[in-house]
C-alpha cells in the first residue's frame, strides 16, 4: 500500500520522481505528490488523484532544475483524499512521506501538534521529528520514531540539510538503491529498474543518508552499519506492457512461463527439493497462514497436503491468527504464503509462531523481502513483477508450489508409480495451461452474460470449492459485480433461496471423486433458472446441466485446478474489461497490504 520514491543525482527530480511513482501505481493510491530543494528551500506539490495529475500540476508549477528530492502515492488510513492529506507533509523545518500507520497519533498531536492542518498521522510524524530537531537530523530521527507506535517507512528532508534524503523503516518495505553518481529510495524495486538494479535493504531500527555521491546506514547509537549490496533479478521490461492493453492479461498470459521456471526451480528430473535445506519431516501439524488470493493458495496447499502425505493441516486467516490464540506445539510448522513478502498480518502471524518457538516456512515472491528475511527456511515462486492489483501468475505459482511440496512430504507413502505420475503432471502443466489459454474466446464470449448482473454465485467441492473463492474474489475485486463462493453441498442449507431466472452460477469440476455430486447441484440450481456455466474437461457431458461449457485438459485431481483457474481468471478480465472496469488498479485496492 502506497509508495515511496527518493531521488539524489544529477537528473532532473520532478521527473525522476513522478516516472518512479507512475511504476508504483499498481499499489494502490487515492493522491499524489512530490518535494524537492529548490534554491530557497523545499517546496512541495501534491494533489488527489492519479499521478498524471501531479505530472500535470508540476508542469504547471514550474519547478526550477533541482537534483534531490522525494516522492509519494497515498492510500487513505488517515482522513479523506485530499490534496491537503496528500504527501508530502511539512512541519517546521521537516519534510517528509509515510508508509504505515502512526498507530498513538493522537496522543502524540496533544503534545506536539495540537493543530494539523491535514486529518494524517504523517503530519504528526513530521511535527515529532520537527520537535526533536536540534541540528542533527540523526538524532531527532531516532527521538521521534522512539515514540512511535505502528509501522512505517519514512523518508524525510530538513530544510537546511540541501540534497540530503534520510529514510528509516519499521515493519514496512523500504529499499536503497545505488546508481552511478545517482542514489534513490523506494518502496519496491519496480520503481528503479530503469536506473540500476543494485540496491540494499535497510533492517528495522537504522538510518539511511542518501545524497547524491555517498550513501551511508547507522544505527541508534550513530555507528556505521556495513549493508550488502544485492542485484535484482527483475528486469524493466517485466514491469512494461508489452503491447498488452493490461497488465493483468499480460500476466496471465505469462502464466505457463513462470509456472515453469518454478517447477524447474525445484524439480530434477524426476526428484524435488534436492537442493533445499529444509527437513521435510513434520512430526506435528502443518498451519498456512496467508490473506486474500494467498489464503486461497494455502487452501488448495491443505488439500494436496492432506491428500498426498496425510498430514493435518489447519488453514488460517493471517489477520485472526494471532488474535486467536493458537495451539502451536514445536513439532509443527507454519508456513506464511505472500507475493510480496510485506503483508503485515503475515509477517505477525510468523512472529508468533517464532515466539512459541515453532519453525516457519515461507513461500514468497520477492527475494530480500520482510517475510524472506525472517522465516526460517524459504520457497520462492518465481512469477516475476506482478504489477496488476489483482493476482494471477503469482497465485498460480503459489499452488503448484504448495502441490510440490505435497508431494515431497508425501515421502514413501506414494508408490513409485504414483509419485511418476505426479511428476509426468509437473512436467505437463505448462504446456496444459497454455492449452488452457486457448480458450480466452469462449471466456470472452460467456463474460457478455454476466456484465449486466448484480450477483454471480461460484460453487464447487473440495479443491473446486477452494477455486471458487479464488474465481469469485478476482470477479469482485476488478468488475465490482458481487460474488459468492459456495460449497456446493451447502445449496439447500440457505444458498439456493437466492436462485433466480438468469442468475450466474459457475462451478468448477475437476474433482473425480465429488464430481457426480457437484453435478446433482448444478441441476437443482438449473431447475431453478440459474445460467450456469462449468469448467471441466473435454469428455464431460454437461447439455443436461450448463448453458455453457470451458474445456480444460486431464491432470491428475491434485494438480487439475491449475488450468480452470486460468480459464477463471480471463473470465474475470473480460467481465471487466466489458463493464469498462480499472482493470489494472481496482478502486479503493493496494497490491501489498503492510498495515493491519
Amino acid at each position: 500500500m502506497c509508495g515511496i520514491i527518493g531521488y539524489a543525482g544529477g537528473r532532473n527530480a520532478p521527473d525522476v520522481l513522478i516516472g518512479g511513482l507512475e511504476k508504483l501505481e499498481y499499489r494502490g493510491y487515492d493522491s499524489a505528490g512530490i518535494a524537492v530543494f529548490e534554491k530557497d528551500g523545499v517546496r512541495v506539490v501534491k494533489t488527489q488523484g492519479k499521478v498524471e495529475r501531479l505530472r500535470r500540476k508540476v508542469e504547471r508549477a514550474a519547478l526550477a532544475e533541482v537534483h534531490c528530492g522525494i516522492g509519494h502515492t497515498r492510500w487513505a488510513t488517515h482522513g479523506e483524499p485530499s490534496d491537503t492529506n496528500a504527501h508530502p507533509h511539512t512541519v517546521g523545518h521537516v519534510t517528509l512521506v509515510h508508509n504505515g500507520i502512526i498507530e498513538n497519533y493522537h496522543d502524540l498531536a496533544a503534545k506536539y501538534h495540537p493543530s494539523p492542518v491535514s486529518d494524517t498521522d504523517t503530519e504528526i510524524a513530521a511535527a515529532v521529528i520537527n520537535a526533536c530537531y536540534r541540528g542533527d537530523p540523526q538524532k531527532a530521527i531516532f527521538e521521534a520514531v522512539s515514540m512511535f507506535h505502528g509501522a512505517y517507512a519514512l523518508c524525510v528532508m530538513f530544510d537546511d540539510k540541501p540534497d540530503t534524503v534520510y529514510a528509516t523503516r519499521c515493519a514496512s518495505p523500504l529499499i536503497v538503491a545505488r546508481g552511478e553518481n545517482e542514489n534513490f529510495l523506494a518502496s519496491d524495486v519496480p520503481a528503479i529498474l530503469c536506473y540500476t538494479k543494485r540496491y540494499y535493504l535497510p533492517e528495522q531500527g537504522e538510518l539511511a543518508i542518501v545524497t547524491r555521491d555517498d550513501i551511508r546506514f547507522v544505527d541508534e547509537a550513530g555507528n556505521p552499519v556495513e549493508k550488502e549490496l544485492k542485484t535484482a533479478d527483475w528486469d524493466e521490461d517485466a514491469a512494461q506492457k508489452s503491447g498488452y492493453d493490461h497488465f493483468m492479461l499480460k500476466e496471465i498470459f505469462e502464466e505457463p512461463r513462470v509456472l515453469e521456471q518454478t517447477i524447474l526451480k525445484y524439480k530434477n528430473d524426476f526428484s524435488i527439493f534436492e537442493d533445499e535445506e529444509f527437513c521435510f519431516e513434520v512430526k506435528g501439524n502443518i498451519h498456512i497462514v496467508a490473506c486474500g488470493s494467498a489464503y486461497h493458495a494455502g487452501l488448495m496447499g491443505k488439500y494436496a497436503i492432506e491428500k498426498l502425505a496425510r498430514i493435518p493441516v489447519i488453514t488460517h486467516i493471517a489477520s485472526e491468527f494471532r488474535y486467536d490464540d493458537p495451539i502451536l506445539h514445536p513439532d509443527d510448522l507454519v508456513i506464511a504464503i505472500s507475493q510480496s513478502g510485506e503483508t503485515a498480518d503475515t509477517l505477525a502471524a510468523v512472529r508468533l509462531a517464532k515466539e512459541h518457538n515453532v519453525r516457519t516456512l515461507g513461500i514468497v515472491n520477492v527475494r530480500g523481502s520482510s517475510l524472506a528475511r525472517m522465516a526460517d527456511h524459504t520457497l520462492y515462486t518465481l512469477a516475476g513483477p506482478e504489477i496488476a492489483v489483482a493476482t494471477t501468475k503469482a497465485y498460480l505459482c503459489q499452488v503448484a508450489l504448495m502441490q510440490l511440496l505435497a508431494v515431497k512430504l508425501a515421502g514413501h507413502r506414494l508408490t513409485m508409480q504414483e509419485y511418476k505420475d505426479m511428476m509426468v503432471a509437473f512436467e505437463t502443466l505448462p504446456e496444459r495451461i497454455e492449452t488452457a489459454l486457448s480458450f480466452r474466446e469462449t471466456a470472452e464470449n460467456i463474460a457478455a452474460r454476466f456484465v449486466d448482473k448484480e450477483h454471480v454465485f461460484f460453487m464447487g467441492r473440495g479443491q473446486d470449492f477452494s477455486l471458487a473463492m479464488e474465481a469469485s474474489l478476482k470477479l469482485k475485486e476488478i468488475s465490482y459485480i458481487h460474488s459468492e463462493s459456495y460449497a456446493a453441498g451447502e445449496l439447500k442449507h440457505g444458498t439456493i433461496s437466492l436462485i433466480t431466472e438468469n442468475t450466474p452460477v459457475v462451478a468448477s469440476l475437476t474433482d473425480s471423486a465429488r464430481m457426480q455430486k457437484t453435478i446433482s447441484n448444478l441441476k437443482e440450481v438449473k431447475a431453478r433458472g440459474a445460467f450456469v456455466t462449468v469448467v471441466t474437461y473435454d469428455d464431460v457431458a454437461t447439455d443436461d446441466f450448463a448453458d455453457c461449457k470451458i474445456s480444460i485438459p486431464r491432470q491428475p485431481d491434485v494438480t487439475a485446478t491449475l488450468p480452470a483457474i486460468v480459464t477463471l481468471q480471463l473470465l474475470s478480465y473480460y467481465v471487466a474489461l466489458q463493464k469498462g472496469c480499472d482493470i489494472d488498479q481496482p478502486r479503493n485496492l493496494a497490491k501489498s497490504v503492510t498495515v493491519e
